[in-house]
């Protein structure tokens, strides 16, 4: 067995003696990770996590993980990832080519963000209490990416049908990939769509957004491990409102009178606000964090929006 882990010529982990049980693995990755000041917030919000989620990963996800010894080849698979993601500053979700929202597991790679909207979290709980998940028929998830969102909404909403869309090609090659895995393509139909542009006259009980709605000049500010991200999928224009627009002047279109629409537009809530302080947008807190989501009901929608 490796008394340590690997080392590069530049980079190393420290940390191990003779032992490669889990438990030291972690404290050794985690403490690389602090030494060389990553960014965390794709997947998770600490090293520890993130070293967590690399070792089991590089285990396979056994049920009982914690408690294995990792070999001489998961050693050197570990340490190879742990410096690739200080070295390049990719977001281990890349690296690992796997992503996880509400306990679900995604395949993605560069065409796609990284899972992580706290639209999740509402999703959980069935929509409440916006919504009534009971009478939830038909759900539209705009913007879909790697289609974890759509694929959650499948798995806590059992009874509802979901469309999920997108303007790029290789996501939506991601997201039939992903609702093949899960066994869902019964229930999600996955359309090449400008937003709404491609839809026909559907209404929707509940449409979900978590389109691009980053301003142009944030993009620079943005940490290192951002820019591994399709550009196209974070930056909305000057203000970050480019798409949320546009959505909120057509969603009264595509709601059943009793639905309601659930846009994340993060750090461009401010502009928002500013640029229409007529709407009395109710916007959302998460237990697990998050900010930025507002919710309108269709009656809202049609009363301030609506040509």
């Amino acid at each position: 067995m490796m008394s340590a882990l690997m080392e590069t010529s530049q980079l190393s982990i420290s940390g191990l003696a003779s032992a490669a049980d889990v438990p030291t693995v972690i404290e050794a990755v985690s403490g690389f990770f602090r030494q060389h000041g990553l960014y965390y917030g794709h997947g998770t919000d600490n090293p520890l996590d993130e070293a967590a989620w690399l070792v089991a990963a590089v285990l396979g996800w056994p049920e009982d993980w914690t408690d294995h010894q990792l070999n001489a080849t998961q050693l050197e698979n570990v340490s190879q990832l742990a410096q690739q993601r200080v070295a390049d500053r990719r977001p281990l979700a890349y690296l690992l080519g796997e992503g996880w929202l509400s306990g679900l597991k995604f395949f993605i790679d560069e065409r796609v963000l990284v899972p992580r909207s706290p639209l999740a979290e509402l999703i959980e709980q069935g929509l409440a209490p916006w919504l009534d998940s009971a009478r939830i028929s038909r759900v539209l998830d705009l913007g879909t990416g790697s289609g974890c969102l759509a694929i959650v909404l499948a798995n806590f909403l059992d009874q509802a049908l979901v469309d999920a869309t997108d303007i790029d090609p290789g996501a939506l090659r991601i997201a039939r990939a992903n609702v093949s895995r899960h066994g869902l393509a019964d229930r999600i139909r996955v359309v090449h769509s400008d937003l709404f542009s491609a839809l026909d006259q559907v209404r929707y009980d509940a449409i979900l957004a978590n389109p691009p709605y980053v301003p142009a000049s944030s993009m620079v500010k943005l940490p290192n491990e951002y820019g591994h991200e399709p550009a196209s999928a974070l930056v909305a224009g000057d203000d970050g409102l480019e798409y949320a627009r546009r959505i909120l002047a057509a969603a009264s279109g595509y709601l059943t009178a009793g639905g309601a629409l659930f846009l994340e537009v993060g750090e461009a809530a401010d502009a928002l606000i500013d640029a229409y302080p007529r709407v009395p947008f109710t916007w959302l807190e998460f237990a697990r964090g998050g900010d930025g989501v507002l919710v309108l009901t269709a009656d809202q929608l049609s009363e301030y929006f609506a040509v």
